[in-house]
């Protein structure tokens, strides 16, 4: 459900908190396999969305306790259609991840957002190469 999309409460000067690197907390703190750097795959799984829903709740707490707002950004860098491939993902697959990582974060905004907690759901799009070299612009 949009909420937000006509009036992003971001904009009206109030502080908002987002996740602090979700691929590298994986695999350098939770030593999770990710491969091709790719959260996405966790949601394959029950025990991989349960992962994702446990790194999210961690910082929601933050924000909650500290009365700031709150961006969750889907875990999907890397769920488009060239590391899709690379990952086994067809364009349903990935139609079903993308969806599915919506509806977990929907599920967490119905449970963590306040009147001083707004949370505010932002599909990521990450880049179809490498993300540290310059390559083809698409638009």
């Amino acid at each position: 459900m949009a909420k937000y999309r006509q009036n992003l409460p971001q904009l009206a000067n109030r502080t908002f908190l987002s996740d602090g690197g979700m691929e590298t907390t994986f695999i350098f703190h939770d030593g999770l396999e990710l491969p091709h750097f790719a959260s996405f795959t966790l949601m394959a799984t029950p025990e991989g969305r349960q992962k994702l829903r446990d790194y999210y709740v961690r910082y929601l707490s933050i924000a909650r306790r500290s009365g700031t707002g709150f961006i969750l950004d889907t875990p999907t860098w890397r769920a488009n259609p060239d590391w899709g491939t690379l990952l086994g993902y067809g364009p349903e697959a990935l139609r079903a991840v993308n969806e599915a990582s919506i509806e977990l974060l929907l599920d967490l905004r119905n449970e963590f957002e306040t009147t001083e907690t707004p949370c505010v759901v932002s599909g990521t799009i990450g880049p179809r190469g490498d993300g540290y070299k310059a390559g083809k612009m698409d638009a």
